[in-house]
């Protein structure tokens, strides 16, 4: 079974406060993106959990989140069952797109599927939750308003499909680092009017703002270079995407998207993609195939997504558990 592990971007993203837990409340706007990894998923006899994967920037071991999920589905289902799970990777490690908790959720569902476990929607969710707060977006997917630790969802009706660029500099951005170096003024409070509200009643996006790059642009000013020169491009919105390290420029037409994708060339690396739907997004997941190329049995779990739609060289880890 292969399924394709897509990428977001943060539209929007505001610091509500610092948490007595040490984490912080947000109000984010996560938007899917037709850029993927790719997880393949086959049945082992005995009980090993094996990951492989093709990016050496990354852990393939048992603190990643893709073994991490296997082994919390595998101990709250008692199933005895083995996977193999083979990762191939597009979306880079601390970019800000999400790959991993990207990964985390696709890892639930296929292995939802081929161990014939019946876990439901919201119980895939809620073991997505206590591996990262991004994983149960990914079990959402499209455009949704994320509150508190960005893990409340609220699924938005989809925007009419724009042109990205995705820049992918070369090197990570760690998150704690950003939101441990947050100072009062990144914080938006009560008094201060939320530019994210304000998108939800007139669908601008220009006005969007994320409020960790002040912070990011202290450590990484390379990013604030990048997002000015997408900015000079055309682009009608330009953010630094989570806490960083990637950043992307958002086209009303394909041509201007090209023309910046082009204007990047030899400098940075960059994608030239598109925004995507919900139900684009499900389509594409539904349709994963099976080594035989026969489409994949989805089961509940899989049709209540859908039904809730509101529009090679590999390091590998492996262990019995």
């Amino acid at each position: 079974m292969k399924i394709p592990s897509f990428a977001k971007i943060n539209l929007g993203l505001e610091v509500c406060r610092k948490r007595p837990d040490g984490y912080h409340d947000i109000r984010t706007l996560f938007q899917w993106v037709d850029f993927h990894d790719t997880i393949e998923l086959r049945l082992l006899p005995g009980r090993e959990i094996r990951l492989l994967g093709d990016d050496p920037s990354i852990p393939w071991d048992e603190t990643n989140l893709m073994f991490r999920a296997a082994a919390l589905l595998r101990e709250k289902s008692g199933s005895r069952a083995g996977a193999e799970i083979v990762a191939t990777k597009k979306i880079p490690a601390g970019g800000g797109f999400g790959g991993g908790s990207s990964n985390a959720a696709v890892t639930l569902l296929g292995l939802n599927e081929i161990w014939g476990l019946g876990f439901s929607t919201g119980e895939l969710e809620a073991l997505g939750r206590t591996l990262g707060m991004d994983v149960p977006y990914f079990l959402t997917g499209g455009l949704c308003l994320g509150e508190e630790r960005g893990d409340r969802l609220t699924p938005l009706s989809d925007l009419p499909p724009k042109w990205l660029v995705l820049v992918l500099p070369p090197f990570p951005v760690q998150t704690p680092l950003i939101y441990g170096s947050l100072g009062p003024a990144a914080l938006t409070s009560e008094y201060k009017v939320s530019k994210i509200t304000r998108f939800l009643e007139t669908r601008e996006l220009g006005s969007l703002t994320n409020a960790l790059e002040e912070t990011i642009f202290r450590f990484f000013p390379q990013l604030d270079e990048i997002k000015g020169f997408l900015r000079d491009q055309g682009a009608v919105l330009s953010l630094v995407t989570g806490s960083g390290a990637g950043v992307f420029g958002l086209f009303e037409d394909r041509d201007g998207a090209e023309r910046c994708r082009a204007a990047l060339a030899g400098r940075f690396d960059a994608v030239l993609t598109a925004t995507m739907s919900r139900a684009q997004g499900w389509d594409a997941i539904t349709a994963g195939v099976s080594p035989s190329g026969k489409a994949a049995g989805f089961g509940p779990a899989i049709r209540g997504f859908e039904s809730s739609r509101p529009s090679s060289g590999y390091k590998r880890a492996g262990r019995e558990t």
